[in-house]
């Protein structure tokens, strides 16, 4: 059993442990490890459970570290939970491995509440929980707690230098900590590995810092490492974050035998760098080209709208993989062919990922079938498919867009259940929906589970305020934010002009959106000046409207005329809303909400004619498409048009609204 599993035939392994009479500890934990090392997790926690539940042996450390391990990589926070009641049970929390594992399991999860917990009940005893809990708190973007267990470690050798330095790097706003801690490595003596040197060069391709680079070049060239494979990958990367391709491709043509790998970084950049030609001829050459090298040419063409390549690449794709189907399902879905995303989901079955069912899920959102996002869901959890955060994100997403509380709440209940209440992605997902559906006490309470919060968190409630007229409650909440230094980004700014444009105002508006161009050095957008033009305009100052379009890159924008139009007619200013109309008639002549803006401000002083004038052009022009009104029965949303009688439920729809409106 022992040999098959070595040699990858893990359903021989499977059949002859199945007919087994008397399974040993030796024989249940083979087979446990292997399923839990080879990825299938839930095959390996099931036989977890079979052997507490159907057999005499007793468990071990390698059981409950390999269960555990189950647990962590399928982020199954309830059953890991039971493991460590066991674990605790049978006494075994104080041998190295276990809690290592434990340690690992609630990092995974991020619980990093309870993984702190094993770690101060273990540490002094095992000294390989120091650098796990490092890593646990790289893992969850904690830095500054990382930092500390780095100070107090006894013993900091490369692996935990490369890790710490691997941690700021990737975390937002601190790449440059983590190039001084290199340098503070480097001051200590310590020589840098091949993973360190491959973090720090991608970084500073990252951060375009050319000089520290190319030194670095010169350093790894001095220790021996410019032909190890994940170095001479990163200093391609490196070239061509720095906009020097072709430096690139002088570092790939002095490697002897470029591997595969060597290959898809310089693929990669080329094809970041839009020089598709020379990527294309790169990607003919390769002799032996794997999925990673397919899908880099296919998610290009995907992106770049040409489908009919990507269709053909894919047909010649001899061994497609879930990110090849992931890929071309969203691609399908943006193209709004669902039939053919539809016809791929169902060909993975059997083989189908996690990735896969989110594809689908957010291609049926992103195609406004809401309603066919949730049955896949159920259906998802019905095959004992775990969600994650993605899923989670899409379907809230979903919710908001519909309207749907109702459907939200019940999505909140399982993200519950699963632990993914304090995750920031799902967290803020939530906060929107609950906005955008009108219970704005539930996103503040969504908003405070959230255990490390950023910007767009903050923007989401931000944004909830200012949709339900709560614009010195969205002031205060960001005058907390710059507290909590978190910086503002133009969506931030939006959220906020757009709260000060519905509760009007006016100073408050013209402050923030000074305090964005000339303290945070944020170029506004045309949505930044529409709601600008609306406050100012909107509370009668016409003229300094006015004179801000003039101002503005978007002078001829239809948009923001329109909306200047509209107040010209609110205020009744004829001669402002003549001088906005006719250069509205200069760019888009005959424009139809422009003359029915006119015919209305004429009508309203009484110039009779020219109301007619304007009719008449207005009258030529395509009828609108009626709009329509929707009610949630049932956790689903039922759309319908004034007077209409042909929705199934329409006599339960007005009793209900005849209801609500006698209350």
């Amino acid at each position: 059993m022992s040999e098959y599993v070595k040699n990858g035939q893990l359903e021989q392994a499977r059949h002859m442990f199945d007919k087994m009479r008397d399974r040993t500890f030796v024989s249940w934990n083979i087979m446990i490890s292997a399923y839990s090392k080879l990825g299938f997790f839930n095959e390996a926690l099931h036989l977890v459970w079979l052997m507490h539940h159907s057999s005499d042996v007793k468990f071990k450390e390698a059981t409950f570290a390999s269960g555990l391990s189950a647990c962590a990589h399928s982020q199954e926070f309830i059953k890991g939970v039971q493991v460590h009641a066991m674990v605790l049970k049978f006494g075994f929390e104080v041998y190295h491995n276990v809690g290592s594992a434990l340690l690992y399991f609630y990092a995974c999860c991020y619980r990093i509440g309870e993984a702190r917990m094993v770690f101060d009940l273990l540490h002094e005893e095992n000294e390989v929980l120091w650098s796990v809990m490092l890593v646990a708190y790289v893992r969850c973007s904690l830095m500054s707690e990382a930092m500390n267990i780095f100070n107090e470690m006894p013993n900091r050798n490369v692996v935990v230098w490369t890790t710490i330095i691997s941690g700021y790097s990737k975390s937002v706003g601190s790449c440059y900590e983590a190039l001084e801690l290199f340098k503070m490595m480097m001051r200590s003596e310590i020589h840098p590995n091949e993973c360190t040197l491959d973090c720090v060069i991608r970084l500073c391709g990252k951060l375009h810092i050319s000089r520290i680079g190319r030194n670095l070049h010169g350093l790894l060239v001095k220790l021996g490492y410019e032909f190890e494979q994940s170095v001479s990958s990163a200093l391609i990367c490196f070239y061509c974050e720095i906009e020097n391709v072709d430096d690139a491709k002088m570092v790939y043509r002095g490697i002897v035998n470029p591997c595969l790998n060597n290959s898809n970084a310089l693929l990669e950049g080329l094809l970041m760098k839009g020089r598709v030609e020379e990527a294309q001829l790169i990607f003919n050459g390769l002799l032996g080209r794997d999925s990673f090298s397919y899908n880099l040419m296919i998610n290009w063409y995907a992106m770049n709208g040409q489908i009919e390549q990507a269709k053909d690449l894919y047909r010649e794709m001899p061994a497609k993989n879930s990110v090849s189907v992931n890929t071309m399902i969203s691609m399908y879905s943006r193209g709004r062919e669902l039939d053919k995303a539809l016809e791929l989901f169902q060909d993975t079955k059997g083989e189908r990922q996690l990735e896969t069912w989110n594809s689908l899920i957010s291609g049926y959102i992103q195609n406004d079938q809401h309603e066919n996002a949730i049955e896949l869901y159920t259906t998802m959890l019905k095959s004992s498919v775990s969600p994650t955060r993605s899923t989670f994100s899409a379907l809230l997403r979903g919710c908001a867009c519909l309207g749907c509380i109702r459907q939200g709440q019940i999505l909140h209940s399982d993200l519950i259940k699963r632990a993914f209440e304090s995750n920031v992605y799902v967290g803020t997902a939530l906060v929107d929906m609950y906005s955008k559906c009108g219970s704005i006490a539930d996103a503040q309470r969504s908003f405070a589970y959230i255990s490390h919060s950023n910007v767009i968190t903050w923007t989401a409630l931000i944004n909830g305020y200012g949709h339900h007229g709560m614009a010195y409650d969205a002031i205060i909440l960001f005058k907390h934010m710059l507290e909590h230094q978190i910086s503002p980004n133009a969506a931030t700014f939006l959220a906020l002009l757009s709260a000060c444009n519905h509760a009007g105002l006016v100073n408050e508006g013209m402050r923030i959106f000074n305090l964005m161009k000339n303290l945070y050095g944020i170029p506004p957008d045309l949505r930044h000046y529409t709601c600008m033009v609306d406050l100012l305009a909107g509370s009668g100052h016409l003229e300094e409207a006015e004179e801000l379009i003039n101002n503005t890159p978007f002078v001829k924008d239809e948009i923001l005329l329109i909306a200047l139009l509209n107040a010209c007619w609110f205020w009744m200013d004829v001669e402002a809303g003549k001088r906005v109309a006719e250069k509205i008639f200069s760019i888009y002549p005959n424009h139809p909400s422009a003359c029915v803006i006119m015919s209305n401000m004429y009508a309203g002083v009484g110039k009779w004619g020219k109301n007619t004038k304007a009719s008449s052009v207005v009258g030529e022009q395509k009828q609108k498409n009626p709009g329509f009104s929707w009610i949630e029965l049932k956790t689903k949303v039922h759309a319908f048009t004034v007077d209409s009688n042909s929705h199934p439920y329409v006599d339960v729809i007005r009793s209900t609204c005849k209801h609500l409106n006698e209350i």
